[in-house]
């Protein structure tokens, strides 16, 4: 075990499946000697060439077509969109040509290879243009796979199995956290499967569910519930396409409660699919509403953030509400 920030893990995930994989190459804006906006590229160049992690120009479209190209080939292509909020420009390629491609072909192409990494969030007063959490956008495309990590363990676990996924991933990647986020990483290699969330407390009143960023925030909301006596289980969800409906299912079906909690807006975001199909796996076992405690329908301010943020107070006034129903 070595301890390292979340940075430093992607950083020598990206550089354990470059050794490995020869055909595997790393673009973006910025991602060559620069290391990137955030420095998660850095000295891949320097170890690998330029031929394998190299700049590109400021088009995500055009990012994203190389990339559909280059795995079309039957190649590794890992491109950065330097922020999430980015990604809208590339949303054609990525939506109808990455999630499409294997259907289309009738399975005899894929672009299998491929990842799109990609900062989202809030945290850093970046604003409505740096903020974003874009995540739901891309559940509803069958043929792609969604993941956020929650910390550097398993940023580098499911980044590994992101690139040898032989599907498309879109791997989103919690940026305030890329720095403050601290622990013991496993040295070497190893993956984490995806698709499958993780009980990371157990309790018996009240399933609490979050991804990314937000763990921090749901375990600080639930340590306070704990002091009133109040037993929560909290749950990682970590895929969002696939998720983990059965994990969900049975911590539900355990503490009769479930509060969802994210950082993209309330109106269309993951908590409401969730919500909606464990309601109709659990309806029996409910004891209270689902909760959902989520962003603001407003674009990510900057002066009023802490006042959109989903934050600890918000949930630990809304698990007592579950609790109290």
């Amino acid at each position: 075990m070595a301890q390292m920030n979340m940075l430093h893990a992607i950083n020598e995930a990206l550089s354990i499946e470059m050794e490995k994989n020869q055909s595997m190459i790393v673009f973006g804006e910025d991602v060559g000697h620069f290391g990137g906006v955030f420095r998660a590229t850095s000295g891949l160049q320097e170890k690998f060439g330029k031929e394998r992690c190299f700049n590109t120009p400021l088009t995500e479209q055009g990012i994203a077509g190389f990339a559909n190209g280059y795995a079309a080939a039957g190649l590794t292509a890992v491109a950065e969109i330097q922020f999430a909020d980015y990604i809208f420009p590339a949303f054609d390629q990525i939506v109808n040509e990455s999630a499409k491609f294997r259907y289309r072909s009738g399975n005899q192409f894929d672009v299998g290879g491929l990842t799109f990494r990609t900062p989202y969030g809030g945290g850093i007063a970046g604003g409505h243009y740096h903020s974003q959490s874009p995540e739901a956008y891309f559940t509803q495309t069958p043929g792609l796979k969604v993941v956020v990590p929650r910390n550097p363990e398993q940023a580098k676990g499911l980044l590994l199995a992101a690139m040898r996924d032989p599907n498309p991933v879109v791997f989103f990647e919690p940026k305030r956290l890329y720095r403050a986020s601290v622990g013991e990483v496993p040295e070497g290699d190893y993956e984490i499967e995806l698709g499958k969330a993780e009980v990371v407390k157990q309790g018996t009143d009240i399933t609490v569910l979050a991804w990314g960023a937000q763990m921090e925030i749901v375990e600080n909301a639930c340590k306070k519930a704990e002091k009133e006596g109040i037993s929560c289980e909290i749950i990682d969800l970590r895929s969002l396409a696939p998720w983990d409906v059965d994990t969900v299912a049975a911590s539900v079906k355990k503490t009769g409660r479930l509060l969802i909690n994210h950082e993209a807006p309330l109106t269309g975001g993951f908590a409401g699919e969730i919500a909606a199909t464990i309601q109709q796996e659990c309806f029996l076992y409910l004891e209270s509403p689902i909760s959902r405690v989520c962003g603001l329908d407003t674009p990510y301010p900057l002066i009023h953030e802490k006042e959109y943020m989903p934050d600890e107070h918000k949930t630990y006034e809304a698990i007592k509400a579950s609790v109290g129903f």
